[in-house]
């Protein structure tokens, strides 16, 4: 009676093991389960650095505008690489380089970003360059229009452009002001940076190959408030026309230092006037100045930019028209630039960096909405933009206008 009685507690242990055993195997096949899911549903982090507060962060917020957008076309597609969605992680540089680059090594090496988008200025990006070089991490440049962010130097090269470039910026500024202006023989006013320096390079070239002769070369720094020193020398040199780079502040302060002088001169400029509160700093004459850009919302639209509008009023309360998306520039360069990088993303089959930086060359076409994209990139060419993608415009009762639209 005893051995019996010991024999059923003895299987009675051994099947409640059993099935511990098989409870326990059942729920760790459930854990693994739950993060196989995980893993295919793991969020795709973008990063994005640039200037959202100061006098450039109407430029920041229109970039950031773009990218939203164009995530939320994506995930709503069902995301990246067999159902992940895409987020967007943002950072503040300040327009500072040394803090541009702080916040892109925290996007990198804490948020493991997949791709960073950024370098509102081009001191920033030059500064951020060699990081995602170094890294392997693709770097979708939709502002910053120094020549030397894509043409670096670097093999590989993960620096990549949907954007204004300088050099092909320099051609237009000079064929743009002869044939409207009939400039022939240009005073420079350029900040003293990077920036400054690519398009110093880029107008002496496209000078040269015209062979047109400058009446000088001004610098200013970006926080000087008084212009006028350098423009007299500028007038006093024969200058019949200006041709300016700077951002929002410096080029405003440019606008001023005429006006009190008096002095009305063409002003052909790259598009840092387009970049936040340029008629409130700069006054009345803000219309005086021609500005280069890649996109307007304004004026005929495809039926992307019909479509795009619509989204763009739908999803921001202060957006009520097509003359409230602005900087156009930041909005378009960011939308197309980031469906770009996520023909990339597909194309690689993969989130490596170098997958993805291989992965932009092999992009066929992108109906964007600055144009219609045919192999965009390749190993010699990391920008999307040519020269017959630029539009000109101009301030119109604080609106940015296409040239020749104004009512």
């Amino acid at each position: 009676m005893l051995e019996n009685t010991w024999i059923a507690k003895a299987v009675g242990t051994r099947w409640s093991a059993m099935r511990r055993q098989t409870v326990l195997g059942l729920s760790a096949a459930m854990l693994l389960g739950a993060a196989g899911t995980a893993t295919a549903a793991e969020p795709i982090k973008i990063g994005l650095v640039a200037a959202l507060s100061g006098q450039s962060a109407l430029s920041g917020q229109a970039i950031t505008r773009g990218l939203e957008l164009a995530i939320d076309e994506i995930n709503a597609k069902g995301g990246l690489l067999g159902g992940r969605p895409v987020t967007l992680i943002r950072r503040d540089d300040e327009s500072n380089p040394a803090k541009g680059v702080l916040a892109a090594r925290e996007l990198i090496y804490k948020e493991k970003v997949v791709a960073l988008f950024g370098g509102l200025d081009t001191p920033v990006s030059m500064a951020i360059v060699p990081l995602v070089n170094q890294e392997k991490v693709p770097f979708m440049g939709p502002w910053a229009a120094g020549t030397p962010v894509t043409k670096n130097g670097a093999k590989p090269n993960f620096a990549f452009r949907v954007s204004a470039v300088d050099e092909i910026v320099s051609v237009a500024m000079l064929e743009y002001s002869s044939k409207t202006f009939g400039v022939k023989k240009p005073g420079l006013m350029l900040v003293n940076n990077p920036w400054g320096e690519s398009n110093e390079k880029g107008l002496a070239v496209a000078m040269k190959d015209k062979g047109v002769t400058a009446a000088g070369i001004e610098k200013f720094e970006g926080n000087d408030l008084d212009m006028v020193p350098q423009l007299s020398r500028l007038k006093d040199a024969g200058a019949d026309g200006i041709f300016l780079v700077g951002n929002v502040g410096p080029s405003a302060q440019v606008v001023k230092s005429l006006t009190r002088m008096g002095w009305k001169v063409p002003i052909v400029s790259h598009w840092g006037p387009a970049g936040g509160r340029f008629t409130e700093l700069a006054g009345p004459d803000a219309k005086s100045v021609h500005f280069v850009q890649t996109y307007s919302f304004l004026g005929d639209q495809s039926a992307k930019g019909k479509a795009i509008t619509t989204a763009l009023m739908a999803k921001y309360d202060d957006i009520k028209g097509p003359e409230d998306i602005t900087p156009a520039v930041g909005v378009a360069n960011a939308y197309d630039g980031m469906h770009l990088t996520a023909l990339a993303i597909e194309a690689a089959g993969s989130t490596e960096g170098p997958a993805v930086q291989q992965g932009f060359y092999k992009i066929e076409q992108y109906d964007g909405l600055i144009k219609q994209y045919s192999k965009p990139f390749s190993p010699e060419v990391h920008d999307a933009i040519g020269p017959s993608d630029y539009v000109w415009a101009q301030f119109i009762d604080n609106k940015i206008l296409p040239v020749g639209t104004e009512k």
